[in-house]
């Protein structure tokens, strides 16, 4: 029976209403996504690549792991077996890959050999890249295959060769990572020791960066007290520390030196041996050096300044102004009070701070006016003191409390004589004499002279100006004259000297009554100017002031350590100390007081250096201060 052909859909492939297709997102798995190839599944594709044997794999797969090392979310133990798959290549390389590699030091490698040796260089590159994170270190630390791989390679491998250089250095490295928990093994076992291939790298390469890790990765695992047995007191890394520390600029090979050095005598036989040293003088004087060149100091200046007063050197006497013959001829003929409002405009001006007596006022309007009274009448002194307010109308006329009392006029004071007063003029009889001024001070004093003898008074006074000298013996008011006489040419004057005079605050006056009796007086401005620092130094520094303390401890501290007596009259008190009477001669075991002895000698020779440095941190700077006095102290004692 035939089957007839089917022209319609079967029922299960048949659409009951309108439906959307279902769309599956499957991974995506295009190049540079890194999330599919990251997966933490045993077939994750980098793992495999790297064990496939096929290069282009195992070159694709390093290539993502270089771009991941260096993030910090990349977990080695999370990929199931890349720990394992990184090892393969560097462990073939320690172990045989160097042995190929040395037969072509001359000539270029061949391209199947250069590959394996491309992929153990970028496998430790990864594991050297992937400790920096505290979990993968952890991971690294912990795993068979680590320590034997970095031993292998430090110990087969010729550091010194273009070859291995990189290599070397990435294991150095990876083993700084991981150096808080390795032990070093015992010389006389038969074990990979990585110790020779270090000292020889840190003491004889040339290579910078295999110095600074090789330096680096011994101070860390000297630091571990079990390693301390393989410490040497000739150790080639101790003289190239010693050698490389003077190298300020290079702050990594620096550091690396300070580090290394803090290490080696960290330990106490070692601290005593290089009291030996030959060059341990020198290399307390660049650590005092280093220190210096790290610390940061700031200039603070301190005005301690006196209070003063400062008033020119050279006084110039403005006189006050008289009525002349013509202002006189022509207020005398004026009725008063006109005569007294015009007087006043003449011989005085409005000043507030200016104060003159009334009395003042009435004998200088009496002795204008009484020789013409007959003629022209004056006014009695209350009509003038009145007038005061008429033409000042800002005067006030007061009377100040005593004892005694002062009747004064304030607000107004003598008008002054704008024009200069000529060099060479006569002051005489209180700014009097009409003699016209001089050319030279030779012909004034010729003429105060002539003032002198016509004197009929045996003991004048000095009526120069406003000079209070009393009466005087005419032959010792000769030489006073001279003291009013002004030189021809000004004194010559240093550039810093100034034209003023620095005087108290509390009232001195000048010209002085007697200069030989005049008190010093404070300087115009005292400032103190001194250095402060403005931070601790950095850790480098720190780490040099550490190494000093060391050294002043063994040189210092044992020596002052001096147990105390006990008998019948110190009662074993503690700190009662005394020689010994006698010539009892201390045994000095192995050169150790001889060690104290060149070790303070080096301190007294860096103690002026060390007065310089300066610590913002109190503790850190008693540390100074107590070395430095202790070096003082070693001075008698060396």
């Amino acid at each position: 029976m035939a089957i007839p052909p089917r022209t319609t859909t079967p029922g299960i492939y048949r659409q009951y209403g309108q439906q959307h297709p279902v769309q599956r997102v499957g991974p995506n798995v295009t190049d540079d996504y890194e999330r599919w190839y990251t997966e933490a599944t045993p077939s994750n594709r980098m793992v495999l690549s790297i064990r496939s044997g096929i290069n282009s794999e195992i070159a694709w797969a390093l290539d993502r792991l270089y771009r991941l090392c260096a993030n910090d979310q990349f977990i080695l133990k999370t990929i199931p077996g890349l720990t394992d798959a990184l090892f393969e290549w560097p462990e073939w390389y320690a172990t045989e890959g160097y042995l190929v590699a040395e037969q072509y030091r001359l000539f270029a490698m061949p391209d199947a050999e250069h590959r394996k040796r491309r992929h153990a260089l970028e496998s430790i590159f990864i594991l050297r890249n992937s400790a920096t994170n505290e979990p993968n270190a952890f991971e690294l630390a912990n795993h068979s295959r680590t320590l034997p791989l970095l031993f292998n390679a430090l110990t087969n491998l010729a550091p010194d060769t273009d070859m291995n250089a990189e290599f070397v250095l990435n294991a150095i490295e990876l083993l700084q990572a991981i150096s808080l928990g390795v032990i070093l093994p015992d010389p006389t076992s038969n074990k990979k020791d990585p110790l020779p291939t270090l000292l020889q790298i840190a003491g004889f390469s040339s290579n910078r960066s295999l110095i600074v890790s090789a330096l680096t990765l011994l101070a860390q695992l000297f630091s571990n007290i079990q390693n301390t047995r393989r410490l040497d007191s000739n150790s080639p890394a101790l003289a190239a520390s010693i050698r490389y520390l003077p190298l300020f600029v290079d702050r990594a090979l620096v550091d690396a030196s300070l580090n290394y050095l803090y290490a080696h005598l960290s330990h106490p036989p070692m601290v005593k041996a290089f009291l030996h040293h030959p060059l341990m003088p020198s290399t307390l004087r660049v650590l005092v050096s280093f220190i210096l060149s790290e610390q940061v100091e700031e200039t603070v200046n301190l005005d301690i300044s006196a209070v003063t007063r400062a008033i020119p050197a050279t006084t110039v006497v403005i006189p006050v102004h008289d009525l002349t013959n013509e202002e006189l001829e022509t207020l005398v003929p004026m009725p008063e009070p006109q005569r007294c409002y015009e007087w006043m405009k003449i011989m005085f001006v409005s000043t507030p701070d200016g104060e003159l007596t009334q009395v003042d006022f009435w004998t200088l309007y009496k002795d204008a006016f009484t020789p013409f009274a007959d003629r022209h009448p004056v006014l009695v002194a209350s009509d003038v003191i009145k007038n005061v307010n008429v033409v000042f109308p800002q005067a006030q006329a007061m009377v100040l409390p005593g004892p005694p009392q002062r009747f004064v006029v304030r607000g107004v004071d003598r008008r002054k004589n704008t024009e200069a007063a000529p060099r060479f003029k006569c002051l005489w009889e209180r700014f009097q004499c009409s003699a016209p001024p001089f050319e030279a001070p030779g012909e004034l004093y010729d003429h105060l002279l002539q003032h002198l003898d016509s004197s009929e008074n045996p003991e004048p006074p000095c009526l120069w100006a406003t000079c209070p000298l009393p009466s005087t013996l005419k032959q010792r008011l000769r030489p006073h004259l001279l003291t009013h006489l002004s030189s021809s040419q000004p004194p010559a004057k240093h550039p810093s000297q100034d034209d003023t005079i620095t005087v108290t605050a509390d009232g001195e006056s000048y010209p002085f009554t007697d200069p030989t009796k005049r008190q010093p007086p404070p300087l115009r401005q005292t400032n103190i100017a001194y250095t402060r620092p403005v931070a601790d130094p950095p850790s480098t520094a720190l780490t040099a002031l550490l190494i000093i303390r060391i050294l002043f401890r063994s040189s210092f501290v044992a020596t002052t350590d001096t147990a105390p007596r006990v008998d019948g009259e110190h009662f074993g008190f503690p700190g009662v100390v005394e020689d010994d009477e006698g010539d009892d001669v201390v045994e000095d075991i192995g050169g150790e007081l001889e060690g104290e002895r060149r070790g303070r000698r080096a301190f007294v020779g860096v103690r002026r250096m060390m007065e310089d440095v300066r610590m913002k941190d109190e503790a850190l700077m008693s540390w100074i201060v107590e070395m430095v006095y202790a070096a003082y102290d070693g001075l008698l004692r060396s």
